[in-house]
């Protein structure tokens, strides 16, 4: 039998980034033998309308890819927030790095070559608080993208040259892990959704088959919200996000793949846990005041550019994408102009 790790789902505080609490009583008898990882209990969820939509991809990324890859023992990133090591893993895999802004993950992956296996334990909870502002999680999503590719850049060769794991597992961890989820996902989402859709409709010679345009990505798409049931009402709302948060990734896989400018950037991601409930309507008010503040130029010009398509297809098209067109600019201004998430007033 190989080395095991168990990871179980734990709960961050509601005022830390990346918090440590006490472990559970089950866990502190399971952690003698094991390196366990938790799910996170999203104690913000019901914030706003931006939370909701992160607790949908959340809940996709621990139902599916973590909970899944325990059961069949493949490699699944660690989640940083929620699990113990054990100090001969993280000592064999080489301990902490700081050549990315994904520590975690890197630990996992040098972990998972030297033979470690990791189980997700789904019964044991951790509370974490989601970042409720627009501008917290802009940071947070750069640092998610932009880390695991620069990751990729660093240890492919690194994995394909390991001697103690299978041809399978380092294809895996490679195309399944990095490559689609971590690379493809990002690019593909934005250039489709946002680029090559819109520009179908100025040069109506190309066309785009139905199952292309509609029933994959529909199907796609239910399969990743049905984690979070409660939510399936929001589904067109978080297309429209998702689609927009592309953009944002794009860029940010960009900066990782080429390791340009931001590639290192380490921004803690705010946590306003009960900061607003005592704020006062008119500060409130006086916060909502402040646009120039929140633009955003790449999401506005991408609003623009899907807005002058969706017009051009109104007029002249055949097709009726203006439809999904109008709605993903409204989106992408919406976002623009920084109206999404909580305001966070100024004293």
């Amino acid at each position: 039998m190989g080395k095991l790790l168990i990871l179980p789902r734990i709960v961050a505080g509601p005022n830390s980034s990346e918090s440590v609490h006490p472990l559970h009583p089950d866990l502190q008898l399971t952690s003698i033998t094991y390196l366990c990882l938790w799910e996170l209990k999203l104690v913000n969820s019901d914030e706003c309308l931006m939370t909701r939509m992160q607790e949908m991809s959340l809940d996709y990324h621990f139902t599916v890819e973590q909970e899944v890859g325990s059961s069949t023992h493949a490699f699944f990133g660690f989640n940083g927030t929620a699990g113990v090591w054990r100090i001969n893993a993280l000592n064999e895999a080489g301990g902490w790095k700081d050549r990315t802004t994904v520590e975690d993950m890197d630990l996992a992956v040098r972990a998972s070559l030297k033979g470690w296996k990791f189980v997700f334990v789904g019964d044991l909870k951790v509370k974490n608080e989601l970042p409720s502002t627009f501008k917290a999680y802009r940071y947070q999503q750069h640092r998610w993208s932009c880390g695991p590719a620069n990751l990729f850049r660093k240890m492919v060769m690194e994995i394909l040259r390991n001697k103690k794991v299978t041809a399978w597992k380092k294809f895996h961890v490679i195309y399944g892990f990095f490559f689609v989820r971590k690379i493809v996902a990002h690019i593909v989402t934005f250039l489709f959704y946002c680029v090559v859709i819109p520009a179908t409709v100025l040069v109506p010679e190309v066309q785009v088959p139905k199952w292309g345009a509609v029933y994959i990505p529909s199907i796609i798409t239910l399969l990743n919200a049905v984690s979070t049931p409660k939510s399936l009402h929001l589904l067109v709302f978080w297309i429209l996000f998702e689609n927009v948060m592309s953009l944002h990734r794009t860029k940010a896989t960009i900066i990782g793949l080429l390791e340009a400018g931001r590639v290192n950037e380490w921004v803690v991601t705010e946590k306003l846990g009960d900061a607003m409930k005592h704020k006062s309507g008119k500060q409130m008010k006086k916060s909502r005041s402040r646009i120039g503040e929140r633009l955003h130029v790449l999401e506005l010009l991408a609003g623009i550019y899907l807005f002058f398509c969706a017009s051009y297809d109104l007029a002249f098209g055949k097709n009726h994408f203006y439809i999904y067109l109008y709605l993903q600019a409204a989106a992408f201004f919406v976002m623009g102009f920084g109206y999404i998430g909580t305001f966070v007033p100024t004293s």
